[in-house]
């Protein structure tokens, strides 16, 4: 079963930067990880899905987060990134990586890591 574990989420000021990653282990298959992604929930709002990553390296982002965010992997470590710049109050939430065998990647969840940005 694929465990994923969060990290670097955090305090930061609006326009600031923050970059998560998403530490994949356990035993699963190859194919469980084709699609890597991260999605996030603020307070009072449905969950979102921020940014994709296919095996291939072809990525997807949310409207909100284009040119600000940026999702990578690294499938020697089985890591997966998110870095996210110019950060704003409204990017405040609980994000979650994910990883599936196709889009929008959902069969596996991380615990979430909290990012609050504020000044």
């Amino acid at each position: 079963q694929m465990h994923l574990v969060e990290s670097g989420g955090g305090l930061a000021q609006p326009g600031g930067s923050l970059r998560l990653t998403c530490q994949a282990s356990g035993g699963f298959f190859s194919s469980e990880m084709n699609v890597r992604g991260w999605y996030r929930q603020a307070p009072g709002k449905e969950r979102e899905l921020v940014a994709t990553i296919t095996r291939g390296h072809t990525s997807t982002y949310a409207d909100s987060v284009k040119g600000r965010f940026a999702i990578t992997r690294d499938d020697a470590r089985l890591t997966s990134d998110l870095q996210m710049d110019d950060l704003r109050p409204e990017d405040t939430a609980i994000y979650y990586c994910t990883a599936g065998a196709s889009n929008p990647p959902s069969d596996s969840w991380g615990q979430g890591t909290q990012v609050t940005v504020s000044s």
